[in-house]
């Protein structure tokens, strides 16, 4: 992979990992469009070493109220920082279920087919339609909702299929306030990707073989640039129920990847 398709991919993720369009489907379509040759098993290697980097921009962005969560927990009571975080765990096991059992199945998507890409972009369109539709509300997420959008964030793992505009798209339409499914949808995820990264390190999955890890390096830093920028700006969105247009997107999207990959 040359480094200058390593950085485009890294802004493409960067950006579209908080914006509801789906990053690992834009990756795909990225890596088709600039002929990348990688196998499923380097691609998706490529795809989590990014998805770390948008990891760490949600610390920055959300540093406050990690702090305050951590600070909480640390009191050992069940107060309001406690509960928030049983309720991360309880959104993570449908995608940790997932992870451990289906992997092989998984990267199986990851090998650029565009046409498969498509159609979850369509179905990305239509969550995000109905959401914007939805009434706002003050409700947080309770622990039932947290397992149901879980199951959302584990679906989203197929490229495609937004992680956030299902995961937010699934707390609205639950009553879920939209500023509340929104920090909740992007600090779910952290523990998930740390988790997902470490159990690949100790198991010797990830192979950095060093003929790459400098395009790698250079597509982090513009995937953590890009998504401190896009992290800031889709909170400001979803509060003002714009999703809509990202459904729209989605949907233009979705078709052109289609008939790109009949194409092809």
């Amino acid at each position: 992979m040359e480094t200058l398709d390593a950085i485009i991919l890294g802004i493409i993720q960067g950006l579209t990992e908080f914006l509801p369009v789906s990053s690992s489907g834009h990756l795909e379509i990225g890596k088709a469009i600039l002929g990348d040759n990688s196998v499923p098993e380097e691609s998706l290697l490529f795809t989590v070493v990014l998805h770390f980097a948008t990891a760490l921009s949600t610390i920055v962005v959300f540093r406050k109220d990690i702090w305050d969560i951590l600070k909480g927990l640390l009191s050992f009571t069940w107060n309001e920082e406690t509960q928030f975080s049983v309720k991360i765990i309880i959104s993570m096991l449908p995608a940790v279920i997932v992870g451990l059992f289906f992997e092989e199945q998984l990267e199986a998507f990851f090998g650029g087919n565009l046409r498969f890409v498509g159609f979850m972009l369509l179905i990305t369109a239509v969550l995000l339609y109905f959401a914007d539709k939805a009434k706002d509300t003050g409700k947080k997420v309770s622990f039932k909702n947290a397992f149901i959008v879980g199951v959302s964030q584990a679906i989203a793992m197929l490229p495609g299929i937004s992680r956030s505009g299902a995961t937010i798209s699934t707390s609205v339409l639950l009553g879920v306030d939209k500023t509340k499914a929104a920090r909740f949808s992007f600090l779910m995820v952290i523990p998930l990707i740390f988790g997902k990264i470490a159990k690949d390190l100790l198991s010797g999955d990830l192979n950095f073989n060093g003929e790459n890890n400098f395009a790698m390096g250079a597509g982090f830093i513009a995937a953590f640039v890009a998504g401190l920028a896009a992290c800031t700006w889709m909170i400001q969105i979803v509060k003002k129920s714009k999703l809509s247009y990202f459904a729209i997107y989605c949907l233009i999207v979705g078709l052109i990847a289609i008939g790109y990959g009949f194409m092809a």
